[in-house]
């Protein structure tokens, strides 16, 4: 467009931006640092993210180099003796500063052990066999941290869904910032087909948007411009999904102009990120297993490791023996297996979620969601649209039908009641065409209803408490009766009135989800025992509502307090309890239960902060898939479990028994950390799959 200038923003808003743009910058920073995987196992170093795998080849090549040269002639063996410190260098670089930053917390950990093991080998003089040991480790270890990064790139990748720049108006003209300076309130330009760059709402022009990226949806959501475009809806706590957008979505045919109502450092987006990011500090229940295993274990080994040095004092060998041998148990004991196999499980499980529209904080939900025998869910929102809709409408007293809906919508349209907008709303195909009389002395009634006067008769609408004061207004017995068949199948009813004549009744219901009754058939053959509805609403409404979809229980009139209590009752009886809700109303009843499950937590911070796990997109559906994801994580991390230990367990004896050399262990040991971490990624491809009761019966089984 030729009207669109690539400048910064003008002179008197300037020196505010550059401030709050140093004020990012620093915050990215700690941010950065604060959320660093795993600082010690950080080897970008000066060659790039490769450095500690070039080095790992370099250690290789130089012993190579060296065992070569002692076949071709044993008078170069100073040469090799040359290339294999060469290979040590190499090799041992970043064990040895690993080791470092280790000793210096205060402890001992697995590259301690690799190291002393290759410097005995060197005292021993078995070079050769040293480097081999570095040599391994080393390229072990980079395979290692180059698998673990396929994993955090399925999560990572979060960070380039938002363009770098965005077309803001101002002036009336057209201006490319980068979205660092985007403040609240700008209007920022949204071509077709290109990614929108910043949180906000429509304020112009009508389309679809890809909302895949942030929440999981496959279909495109049609957007449609605010009623209000001078709203501030920055402080909205509920903004209507056909009107709100969130950055990295991608815009579909049309152009759109979207009101900024949250920076770049605070979008959605952002919080995902730095929540994904924080996941490894979480760690889940196996995780706190294996590092007090780890703590333990490795003063064991050095003891042990010890002990067998002087084991020449014992037995009739010579003490080289004995120091190769101890050597070689160190290099069999360390648990680098163990320690990697839980994380990358986690890890993985995470980042297919996350691609999944799921957001899974930790190792901790990560693997309670495969453990549940109970799911609590809300009703409104949750299990139902939480929106009424008007279901039936029964004509009265002669009048056609009709003619009671033009009356009705004529007084309805006026009132800004979600009843009145739900009549409206059923109503309106049926009576389009039709030319509505206009509505006077309209009049709200506070809980019960709306009044006002059409073609000058009065017309009142409401349920029965607005009907139910003095003689002239009494309800009729049978009128009474019908009302309450409705209700018993959990309609809200509402009666309508012209002058002294009840002409009508409308019956409006908050209907179940359309993917209800399938998500519930499936948690079911996934093997979750209970499934109980927890509503403020009266008992004989939810019980319709659960006879709909196949919930099991149905405890109904709860106050907030009370669905804490319940979930806690719960807990004492099922064990394992998840609650899910909408993260805010719900948050007290979320924070009690084993795992809290938020619905549709897109743009919403307190869903996002409150809950375990958040189902971005407002889908039931999600909820199956991320149970699944959970089982398998769990098989995946009990998998790696055996493999790392079972390894340790049969390498120590072989190796103090002198069947098995350093070379030997080194290859069984790496070898089976490189087998966990690939396993671990084997949850990136988890596909969702219904599982029939026999498959469950079989699991629990195992």
């Amino acid at each position: 467009m030729s009207n669109v200038k690539s400048k910064g923003p003008k002179d008197n808003i300037g020196a505010q931006k550059n401030i709050a743009q140093k004020e990012i910058d620093n915050a990215e920073k700690k941010e950065s640092t604060e959320t660093a995987p795993d600082k010690e196992h950080n080897h970008s170093g000066i060659l790039g993210g490769n450095s500690e795998f070039i080095f790992a080849v370099l250690c290789g090549l130089f012993l190579g180099a060296g065992f070569g040269l002692s076949f071709i002639d044993e008078s170069l063996s100073s040469t090799s003796l040359i290339l294999y410190i060469a290979a040590y260098f190499f090799g041992g670089f970043f064990t040895v500063r690993e080791a470092i930053q280790t000793i210096s917390k205060g402890g001992f950990k697995i590259d301690f052990l690799m190291l002393v093991a290759a410097i005995g080998a060197a005292i021993l003089g078995a070079w050769k066999e040293g480097a081999l040991l570095l040599f391994l480790f080393s390229l072990g270890h980079a395979l290692e941290n180059y698998a673990m990064a396929r994993a955090r790139k399925s999560i990572t990748a979060l960070t380039s869904l938002a363009p770098p720049t965005a077309i803001v108006l101002r002036d009336g003209e057209q201006q490319v910032v980068p979205i660092e300076l985007l403040i609240v309130g700008d209007i920022i330009v949204v071509k077709p087909n290109t990614k929108i760059p910043a949180d906000g709402v429509v304020v112009k022009g009508e389309g679809s948007v890809n909302q895949a990226p942030i929440t999981g949806e496959s279909i495109p959501v049609d957007k449609l411009p605010v009623p209000d475009q001078t709203k501030d809806y920055s402080v909205e706590k509920k903004i209507k999904p056909e009107h709100r957008v969130f950055a990295g979505t991608i815009n579909g045919a049309a152009v759109l102009e979207i009101k900024v109502i949250k920076e770049a450092k605070d979008s959605t987006i952002s919080k995902l990120i730095k929540m994904v990011n924080e996941v490894e500090k979480q760690k889940s229940p196996t995780q706190l297993f294996t590092d007090r295993f780890e703590k333990f274990f490795v003063p064991v080994v050095l003891i042990l490791v010890t002990c067998l040095c002087f084991a020449f004092l014992v037995i009739d060998e010579p003490f080289s023996k004995s120091f190769y041998r101890a050597m070689a148990v160190l290099v069999a004991a360390s648990p680098c297996a163990l320690a990697i196999s839980t994380p990358s499980a986690v890890l993985s499980g995470v980042a297919r979620a996350a691609r999944g529209g799921v957001l899974i904080k930790g190792g901790r939900p990560l693997e309670d969601l495969g453990a549940l025998n109970a799911i609590a869910f809300d009703k409104t929102g949750t299990l139902t649209e939480g929106k009424p809709q008007l279901v039936d409408i029964i004509a009265l007293n002669g009048i056609p039908k009709i003619e009671l809906m033009v009356l009705v919508v004529a007084l309805e349209k006026l009132s800004d009641h979600p009843l009145a907008e739900a009549i409206v709303k059923g109503m309106a195909d049926v009576i389009k065409g039709q030319e509505l009389p206009k509505a006077t002395q309209v009049k709200g009634v506070v809980g019960k209803g709306v009044q006002g006067k059409v073609n000058g008769a009065k017309l009142s609408i409401g349920n029965k408490a607005m009907f139910s004061q003095g003689e002239e207004t009494k309800i009729p017995a049978e009128l009474i009766e019908r009302v309450q068949g409705l209700e018993s199948k959990g309609y809200t009813s509402m009666l309508v009135k012209k002058d002294d004549v009840f002409i009508g009744i409308l019956a409006l219901m908050d209907i179940p989800r359309n993917e209800a009754r399938q998500v519930l058939s499936e948690l079911s053959n996934l093997g979750i025992k209970k499934m109980i509805m927890l509503t403020g609403d009266n008992q004989q409404v939810a019980e319709a509502i659960a006879g709909q979809i196949g919930i099991t229980e149905v405890w109904g009139s709860l106050l907030p307090e009370d669905k804490v209590n319940a979930v806690m009752e719960l807990n004492k009886s099922e064990g394992m309890v998840a609650m899910v809700g909408d993260g805010v109303n719900d948050a007290p009843a979320m924070a009690k239960s084993t795992v809290g499950i938020a619905m549709g937590a897109a743009g919403s911070d307190v869903a996002l902060e409150t809950a375990d796990v958040a189902l971005m997109a407002d889908k039931l559906e999600s909820l199956p898939f991320a149970i699944g994801l959970s089982r398998m994580a769990k098989r995946i991390i009990k998998q790696n479990l055996w493999i790392s230990l079972g390894i340790v367990a049969v390498l120590i004896p072989l190796t103090i028994l002198g069947i098995t050399s350093i070379g030997p262990a080194v290859v069984a040991h790496e070898g089976s950390t490189l087998v966990v971490v690939f396993n671990a990624l084997r949850l990136l491809a988890y596909k969702k799959k219904v599982i029939n009761s026999e498959e469950v019966k079989n699991e629990v089984v195992k």
